[in-house]
């Protein structure tokens, strides 16, 4: 499916009633943008006035967007380049903080500017309003096949007692399950501690939450259920914080209550989608007003049929919004999203798609004559280790980190003012309380009294830890990466992680692994711990620990400089590099597996790669990087940062796979298999 062009709608105040206007459109392939600057005047009374007629309404806020020229033209030219092109356009609109009041406008009921007719209404034109976070958490998309929904469906006994009608609960679970289709559903009880223990609990994509709801004294209030099955009235507010507090928030909250976007007459930040939106739910599908049973029922199946075809968020809206166009309320659904792309899930597979990647064959004779070496990469460990991301953000807060929030999350860079703050024993010491912390708050009831009744670990207990929960975890799924990797028999495993999982992972599988350490630090390391002279082999592989081990604490690298010493230290001394990991580093095929697009130990691994002597040979093999998607919640063009990547990655015949690593093994090992 081809991607639309991108048009970012912008509202600031300029002064009184008048507001500045930005539109701008990316266009494809590096062909620059379009962009106009004007000023529209919104009589926020006269529109008010309007609100019982949805088409007057349209059409006034149309005559105050469209006023300017040059706004209007600028938006026909996107338009236009969109259908030259044969694309669909995607309209964001993103509302300054100081033109808040302009939230409370329907929005979804302008008219187009060319013809008598609504403009978000159809396929042809996406439009979602765009609303920042102070949430910086990464979104982890999951594969279509593997996502899942919760359904809260509150009918309090005594909804008569407010004058509210009742819902039907097995009519909507009826809705919902067809609406999700393969999307599979768990119904849980519409009370908030239930629906917050759920979150939390279990991994969700969706939520889907049916109940009463008011915008009362510009406040967000919902019927939800007590323990007892009445009435437990919950503020916007409450509950977005509750939502803050989620490890993960689900990709998507589908609010099919009653004024969940605002009543369209007052401040429509104090209702529940945009509060959601803002406390980190990356996008929030809502109502902003009274929405009728009648196109509720006809909305959300289209909505959510559309939705499994190719998994776009507005897209989906704009085709649902469609064939409800004739309803009177058809305005009413509206989509709050912090991301650019709207994806709700990926689809792994190759740039072009798995089926048009041509070098198997070669990959699999590589493998097959043990030419192909992996690079192992922090995203492998993550599910013991925890995130470097989401560490480095507690660490910033811990230690009071005093840079911009856009560096909160990059490990080597709030390692860096630890280590400048305190020192680099303590920063050690935190890497190894972080460690337990995260293996004892997900796994502490697998592991024995002896470690659970210590309040700190040296690394030999770390180590152990990570051995016991490994264990209890590959029993149950014998898909983890480590296990795929070890069943590719190959001679040397190079990796950025500091533990055993490899180890324990290759010995599982009847080798014998020996190890060795890039003495980057010191040299007066013994040769032991460093020098290899023999040829490994599938049955006695090398693990080659460039960043160092948990069990020589000095050896780790953490920080900024940590990664600049590693580099000077190994362009000082080459034969710091065991001669055969030297050349397989250049002549061999190259799996880069489980490392983030912005990763300090992936630029620093390229650059050592781009050192060594005899790098033209690396033409001759068929490389591949097994990545997530980018985040778009941190990225200006998701799409175009995608494509840079690729071509960046393809001038050294390097493939990325996009997915995850565990994924890319599994169809790497069923090619094998043929």
């Amino acid at each position: 499916m081809l991607a639309p062009l991108e048009v970012e709608l912008t509202l600031h105040r300029s002064n009184a009633d008048m507001y500045s206007v930005t539109l701008r459109c990316a266009l494809p392939e590096g062909d620059g943008y379009i962009e106009g600057e004007g000023e529209a005047q919104f009589i926020l009374v006269e529109l008010r006035n309007l609100w019982l007629d949805p088409v007057a309404y349209g059409r006034a806020l149309a005559k105050s967007l469209w006023s300017d020229a040059k706004i209007k033209d600028t938006f026909e030219q996107a338009r236009a380049a969109a259908q030259t092109r044969n694309l669909p356009l995607r309209v964001r609109l993103a509302i300054g903080t100081n033109a808040r009041e302009l939230h409370g406008l329907r929005w979804e009921t302008i008219r187009d500017p060319q013809v008598e007719a609504p403009l978000c209404t159809g396929a042809h034109l996406f439009f979602s309003r765009y609303l920042s976070s102070l949430d910086w958490r990464p979104v982890q998309l999951r594969p279509q096949g593997e996502l899942h929904a919760l359904a809260a469906i509150a009918n309090p006994h005594n909804l008569p007692d407010y004058k509210l009608a009742p819902i039907d609960v097995p009519g909507e679970m009826r809705l919902a399950r067809a609406g999700l289709g393969d999307i599979g559903l768990t119904q849980i009880a519409a009370t908030l501690d239930s629906l917050l223990t759920a979150l939390r609990e279990t991994p969700c994509d969706v939520l889907y939450l049916v109940c009463h709801g008011a915008l009362i004294k510009d406040e967000a209030w919902l019927w939800l259920e007590d323990g007892q099955g009445n009435v437990a009235r919950v503020s916007g507010a409450k509950l977005a914080e509750g939502f803050r507090d989620l490890p993960q928030c689900p990709r998507l909250v589908a609010l099919v209550s009653c004024q969940g976007a605002g009543s369209g007459t007052g401040e429509t930040l104090a209702a529940l989608g945009p509060r959601l939106a803002q406390a980190g739910v990356p996008a929030v599908l809502a109502m902003q007003g009274n929405l009728s049973m009648e196109t509720a029922a006809q909305f959300m199946p289209v909505f959510f049929k559309e939705l499994q075809q190719h998994g776009e968020l507005d897209r989906a809206l704009a085709v649902a919004r469609g064939a409800v166009r004739e309803r009177p309320d058809c305005w009413m659904p509206v989509l709050f999203m912090r991301l650019k792309s709207g994806q709700l899930w990926y689809t792994p597979g190759f740039g072009t798609g798995e089926q048009d990647f041509d070098k198997w064959e070669s990959l699999k004779g590589f493998i097959l004559e043990q030419n192909c070496t992996p690079f192992i990469g922090p995203g492998l460990a993550e599910e013991w280790l925890g995130s470097p991301n989401d560490l480095a953000k507690r660490w910033a807060g811990k230690y009071h980190f005093p840079f911009m929030q856009q560096e909160q999350d990059s490990m080597p860079r709030v390692a860096q003012y630890i280590v400048r703050r305190d020192g680099p024993v303590a920063l050690r010491q935190a890497f190894r309380a972080a460690i337990r912390e995260e293996i004892m708050g997900n796994y502490g009831a697998a592991l024995p009294p002896e470690l659970t009744q210590e309040s700190a670990w040296p690394p030999d207990k770390i180590l152990k830890a990570l051995e016991v929960v490994a264990t209890q975890c590959w029993a149950a799924n014998a898909n983890d990466a480590h296990r795929l990797l070890a069943r590719l028999r190959l001679p040397l495993y190079i990796t950025a992680n500091p533990g055993n999982l490899l180890k324990q992972a290759l010995v599982a599988a009847g080798a014998q692994p020996q190890e060795r350490l890039c003495p980057w630090w010191s040299d007066r390391l013994p040769e032991s711990d460093w020098r290899f002279d023999d040829e490994p082999t599938p049955e006695k592989p090398l693990i080659y620990y460039f960043f160092g081990h948990l069990a020589m604490p000095e050896s780790l690298v953490l920080s900024e400089d940590d990664y600049l010493d590693f580099l000077l230290g190994v362009a000082r001394n080459k034969t710091l590099i065991p001669a055969v990991v030297r050349a397989r580093l250049t002549n061999t095929a190259l799996l880069f597996l489980g490392f983030g697009l912005d990763d300090w130990s992936l630029r620093v691994l390229f650059r050592l790669l781009q050192a060594q002597e005899g790098k033209e040979q690396m033409k001759g093999y068929s490389h591949i990087a097994a990545q997530f998607e980018p985040d778009d919640s941190r990225l200006l063009d998701p799409r175009r940062a995608r494509r840079y990547l690729e071509q960046y990655f393809m001038r050294e015949n390097i493939s990325i796979y996009w997915g995850r690593p565990a994924e890319f093994l599994r169809t790497l090992l069923d090619q094998l298999h043929r």
